[in-house]
């Protein structure tokens, strides 16, 4: 079970700095997508620095926890921008990362600690 929190972990890990980087540098595809519902370009840029951040939070087990609720935070929002632009298969996949976001979080919950 340990390697498959793990292998979930860096998973999330991965999708959270590519996510945000690509926001950080203001891809054409994430300024466009996100402008539409009213994002500028500051905005977007630090939306994408939480999600970089949240990033590397989840890397070390003593903030584990803070960076998976900045990163779920960011996903959920993600999530519903996704929603209302219709597009349901991303939709999805992100809410299966933001549910796993929360089982990262229940496994650093400091009162989890084994």
């Amino acid at each position: 079970m340990k390697v498959v929190f793990t292998i979930i972990l860096l998973v999330l890990i991965l999708l959270a700095l590519s996510s945000g980087i690509s926001k950080v540098l203001l891809m054409p595809q994430e300024v466009e997508f996100f402008g539409k519902y009213g994002f500028s370009n500051p905005l977007l840029l630090a939306f994408g620095l939480v999600q970089v951040i949240g990033g590397l939070l989840m890397i070390f087990t003593r903030t584990r926890f803070a960076g998976a609720a900045l990163v779920a935070i960011t996903f959920l929002i993600s999530l519903a921008v996704l929603l209302m632009a219709g597009n349901i298969p991303v939709a999805v996949v992100t809410l299966i990362a933001a549910l796993l976001l929360g089982v990262i979080m229940k496994q650093s919950w400091p009162s989890s600690a084994r």
